[in-house]
């Protein structure tokens, strides 16, 4: 900061991906940063100028470091800042490779990624297999290790020190499935750790907040769901790589459409029902071509009506079907008396083979259970013989399919779309916690929640922290939900409306990673190419 003198940036695969949700390159050039580089690529030496590395912490970044300086130094002096926190071995390794052209070797504890305002994920799509395929549970001790760490700087980054509660284990072919406690123990050992080390050697106390830690299999219902509204129906659809879709205008050129929160237009239709954003999008393009606003925007708009246009009409019947055995009863209240007459259009229409596998699944959760005469009959009708473990595999899950799903909230008079009458579970259990209304014998406590999660039914607002730059624009406590495992665009939409809806409590929702129905079921079933969608 001192200095005028341009510097270089020096990023990691994790770093880029970080940096990217938070800034462009405009930001990082005011700051003086004249060019962004690739740590494992390999770099021409520019020996005058200073170099800045923003890493992860692990073996295979510190080795690279090294080798800019071990033998003929590509930068004059070498500023380390690690997303978190750094091994004494690591440390020493580097302290005794290039010590002297260390200028600043700092811990910032950020090693999540901000993927939405109230979102953030662990950038660990990995995390699935490790912790639940039966081929890959050797790793689950280390990635459950490295998952606590990451929540830890994401505590951290809030400066809050909260409660810790977990979903109870479940128990299945005498197996218990008890990552989300083991998850639980590891982030309260490493934020007292993170607290006492940190706070220059004062004990931090606890603040007003909350961390929930589930597993995956909490709801199998939702992430398979298929959805209508427009973003968990749009990255369920349409091709959508890393928030970007492509798309040709009206002259045969290729665009492209960021689907971020800097684009206001993105986030006021996101949560909409597709039926809704039917009518607005039309709306909003005469508005823009009427105060004729900037082209970006036209872009925006004409890459939102393109993505409209790419939703098939057809999707009505099986996002019909589904809902009808997710809920239990039609669009008009009736009981859904004989599943089977209902999952039955879908089998015998041609729906790619995953829209099939979803619906036998949801007909299987409804009726809590089949018998394996007519499991064997769906696998061949649907004609995945040689891939069963699609459906199979849900036991891995600790969702058995003859297991029943939770009570559910009557939620008939809340939605305004009829196909929209499913509540993902998510969104019971952040009602029941603002309220102070989760069951001590179903969420046990890994840490003592503070005062503000009062027994009065409600979170209070008057028993808030004193509020610091970072919290300002928060009224209350926060509610911190972190799904082990994967979470849909579905779960994440609940923790904005039940923000809206309480005003005094932020919801923060989290996980390994943000899956897709097909990326979900991949996972499942577990195997490394995945058949072709039609």
């Amino acid at each position: 900061k001192k200095s005028e003198i341009w510097k270089i940036l020096i990023l990691d695969h994790f770093t880029t991906k970080l940096l990217s949700s938070c800034c462009n390159m405009s930001d990082l050039m005011k700051e003086g940063i004249t060019i962004v580089e690739d740590l494992y690529k390999s770099r021409e030496p520019v020996p005058e100028m200073k170099a800045i590395y923003f890493m992860t912490p692990t073996a295979k970044c510190v080795d690279a470091f090294i080798c800019d300086f071990k033998l003929k130094p590509k930068y004059k002096a070498a500023y380390v800042y690690f997303t978190d926190y750094c091994s004494d071995e690591l440390f020493n390794k580097m302290k005794q490779s290039c010590a002297k052209y260390i200028r600043i070797c700092k811990e910032i504890n950020i090693s999540f990624l901000p993927q939405e305002s109230q979102v953030f994920t662990c950038d660990n799509p990995g995390a699935f297999r490790s912790i639940y395929s039966p081929h890959c549970r050797q790793d689950k001790g280390k990635t459950l290790e490295t998952l606590a760490a990451q929540i830890v700087t994401l505590c951290a980054t809030l400066d809050e020190y909260p409660g810790i509660r977990y979903k109870k284990e479940t128990v299945f072919d005498d197996t218990t499935l008890d990552n989300a406690k083991q998850l639980a123990a590891l982030v309260d050992s490493k934020l007292a750790q993170h607290y006492e080390m940190d706070d220059n050697g004062k004990k931090k106390g606890k603040t007003q907040a909350q961390l929930l830690i589930v597993e995956r299999g909490f709801d199998p219902v939702t992430p398979i769901l298929h959805e209508l509204t427009y973003q968990a129906m749009a990255y369920d659809l349409v091709q959508i790589k890393n928030d970007t879709y492509k798309y040709k205008s009206k002259d045969g050129s290729e665009k492209e459409a960021l689907l971020n929160e800097n684009d206001e237009l993105w986030v006021k239709l996101r949560h909409m029902h597709i039926a809704e954003v039917s009518e607005q999008i039309p709306k909003l393009v005469k508005e823009i071509s009427a105060t004729k606003k900037q082209p970006d925007s036209k872009i925006t708009i004409s890459g939102l009506a393109q993505l409209m246009k790419k939703m098939p009409h057809i999707r009505k019947q099986v996002a019909q079907v589904s809902r009808d055995l997710a809920v239990g009863s039609d669009v008009e209240g009736q009981k859904v008396k004989d599943p089977m007459r209902t999952l039955l259009p879908v089998l015998l229409h041609p729906h790619n083979t995953y829209d099939k596998i979803r619906a036998v699944l949801l007909y299987i959760f409804s009726i809590n259970g089949t018998t394996e005469e007519n499991l064997n009959k769906l696998i061949q009708h649907v004609k995945i013989e040689e891939d069963r473990e699609f459906i199979l595999n849900w036991k891995e899950l600790g969702v058995p399919i003859i297991s029943s799903l939770l009570p559910l909230r009557d939620r008939s008079q809340e939605e305004t779309y009829n196909l929209s009458r499913w509540t993902p579970v998510i969104k019971d259990i952040m009602e029941d916690a603002v309220e102070n209304k989760l069951d001590t014998r179903e969420w046990p406590h890994q840490s003592e929640s503070p005062a503000a999660w009062n027994g009065s039914g409600a979170v209070s607002a008057r028993q808030k922290h004193k509020a610091s730059s970072q919290d300002e624009r928060r009224s209350g406590s926060r509610l911190i939900v972190f799904v082990l495992g994967g979470i849909s665009y579905s779960e994440m939409r609940c923790a904005y409306q039940v923000t809206q809806s309480v005003k005094s409590c932020e919801v923060i929702v989290g996980s390994s990673h943000i899956v897709t129905p097909v990326e979900l079921l991949d996972d499942i079933q577990h195997r490394p190419v995945s058949f072709l969608k039609d």
